[in-house]
């Protein structure tokens, strides 16, 4: 429990720790006011043995009751407050904290890392941190406080009923350790099928259209609810394995009041105990049942603190890139690649290629599917790391650069274009945030989306649907080429840009491009023959390699790959239907 305790305060900032720390010290007032109260009851029981009993010592009783009742409120007042802003903003702080982590993480991370996964981190697992973790915490420290002001308290008075106290604190904290140590084969396996259900239902809503138009509603919603019991089983399986430990607990609790009771009033028949301190004892056990019970009803949960902690150090402590670079402003815009290597795990991807990529000139790279072609440009922009050789952007290794100069020097247009849930003019800011209306409406003009963007009913204020859902695919597309106007990075690179834009938004959409890669270095990756055919060079990649180089005149002169790419688009724009 202690453990669990200090690995949970380690994992606030210092500002938050203080607060933490802040409300374990007022816990100690807390517990010394709540203490108060027994010796006001003490003299009000002790007039009435020595029938001496007096206004005075009424009144002085009252008021010391109603000290340590207002002492208890305000101070629990403050104590939650102070719980509640740490619990609060270490949750935001860690979400922010792992958000800027996974920036500079590389891409090979959320390959082999599901959306489930990192969904399930940063939303379910902060949202624990925020509201039981810190809930936990609190007050299983609230009650080991308590517990330790009234021992001294009883020791203060008679050390056999501390003793006895101390023994059934003993026996509590063995099977809350028996408890945690037998949550721990049970506890992977639930924070397992919590990830396994948000990436099921995540699947499940983005998939939905492919399910109902290939009638696969039954077998998705199959594993949907195979995700949904499995989550069940393993919390049942969670809950089980605690409830026999919640009972030894709550037994040793109710037995140590008892048994302080029970020896309080063998005490005083014996004759070695004064019947008011009698009384005292009695009065105290109720006291400690009352926090030994409320510590142990949350101890259960502690569990859970380890976990959701060392699920977020689990992703914080992947190692980013080496991104501390120097802020570089080059002052040449052409890209080589000297003998780069690159392997995701065991597989190789791109091997030893070696490219010069000119300032100011459009290079296209083609080849088959799963070539390496889109890992090559993220080897430029470097969302990976090179395995062997290096990447110059200006004569100086991108690995010498700070990431936020590095980036400055780019610009994307995916296949597949995210928009945020924001409105129109946001999303087309984030590429110059500070962007005046002017600016972005100027940008749009030139990505040809101002008339469409107009004709919705809140022009630039409209609100995107997550995702860009509200909008079709060729107004994303421009959309996201309007940001990168705004951000006018002097590198471009097209990842099949048009390739699955309907024939009334192509047009429009190429307007877009043209504006977008004026004066520009452009890298575009293209299975269109009409976009590659005017590149000063185009690069065929195949199994990792550079398998033809030239441009479109040389390449289709010589046998090989992008011939035959040739011929097969030319095949295909001579069908017609009879």
């Amino acid at each position: 429990m202690f453990r669990t305790l200090k690995m949970y305060f380690d994992f606030a900032n210092a500002e938050n720790k203080k607060k933490l720390i802040g409300a374990m010290l007022l816990g100690v007032l807390k517990a010394m006011f709540a203490m108060i109260k027994i010796p006001a009851i003490a003299a009000i029981i002790q007039g009435i043995l020595e029938k001496n009993m007096n206004p005075s010592t009424i009144w002085t009783s009252f008021g010391i009751m109603c000290v340590s009742i207002a002492g208890q409120v305000l101070i629990g007042l403050k104590t939650t407050m102070l719980q509640t802003e740490a619990g609060y903003n270490t949750c935001s702080g860690k979400r922010i904290e792992i958000a800027e982590h996974l920036r500079y993480l590389p891409m090979g991370f959320f390959n082999a890392n599901s959306l489930g996964r990192i969904t399930n981190i940063t939303t379910n697992t902060m949202e624990q941190l925020a509201d039981v973790a810190t809930l936990v915490v609190m007050i299983t420290t609230q009650g080991i406080i308590t517990t330790a002001v009234i021992f001294v308290f009883l020791a203060f008075f008679d050390i056999r009923i501390a003793l006895i106290l101390l023994a059934g604190i003993l026996v509590f904290s063995l099977f809350n350790t028996l408890m945690q140590r037998a949550t721990i084969p049970a506890a992977p396996r639930a924070a397992k099928a919590g990830e396994t259900l948000v990436t099921a239902v995540i699947e499940y809503i983005q998939g939905i259209a492919e399910v109902k138009n290939f009638n696969l509603t039954e077998k998705t919603a199959k594993k949907l609810e195979s995700a949904i019991k499995e989550k069940q089983d393993a919390d049942t399986k969670m809950e089980f394995t605690v409830i026999p430990f919640m009972f030894l607990q709550g037994l040793a609790t109710k037995l140590t009041g008892v048994v302080m009771c029970l020896m309080s009033v063998y005490f005083y028949l014996t004759g070695s105990m004064p019947l008011l301190y009698t009384i005292i004892m009695t009065i105290s056990s109720f006291m400690i049942y009352e926090s030994l019970d409320m510590m142990g009803g949350f101890s259960a949960l502690m569990r859970n603190v380890n976990i959701i902690v060392d699920k977020a150090n689990e992703v914080l402590s992947i190692p980013p890139m080496d991104i501390d670079g120097e802020d570089i402003l080059p002052a040449r815009k052409d890209i080589e690649l000297k003998n780069v290597s690159f392997a995701y795990e065991d597989k190789m991807i791109i091997n030893d290629v070696s490219l010069k990529i000119p300032a100011g000139t459009t290079t296209a790279i083609v080849g088959p599917s799963g070539g390496g072609k889109t890992t090559l440009t993220n080897l430029m922009a470097r969302f990976w790391d090179v395995k062997s050789g290096e990447v110059l952007l200006g004569g100086r290794n991108v690995k010498e650069y700070s990431f936020d100069s590095l980036m400055k020097n780019f610009s994307f247009v995916f296949q597949r274009v995210y928009l945020f849930e924001d409105t129109i003019a946001n999303n087309i800011r984030f590429g110059s945030p500070e962007a005046s209306m002017d600016k972005v409406i100027e940008a749009a003009k030139k990505a040809r989306c101002h008339d469409f963007i107009m004709s919705l009913p809140d022009g630039y204020d409209t609100i995107i649907g997550e995702g860009g859902a509200s909008l079709s695919g060729g107004e994303k597309q421009r959309i996201s080429i309007a940001r990168a106007i705004m951000k006018d990075a002097p590198i471009i690179i097209l990842d099949e840009a048009t390739a699955n834009v309907d024939p009334e938004n192509e047009a429009e959409l190429t307007k877009a491009i043209e504006e977008l890669t004026r004066n520009k270095t452009i890298i575009m990756i293209a299975h269109r023959l009409k976009t590659v055919r005017h590149a000063d060079q185009i690069i065929v990649v195949s199994d990792g390699k550079i398998a033809q180089k030239g441009t479109h005149e040389e390449l289709v002169a010589q046998d090989g790959i992008y011939k035959n790419f040739v011929s097969e688009r030319k095949e295909a724009v001579s069908w017609k239907i009879a």
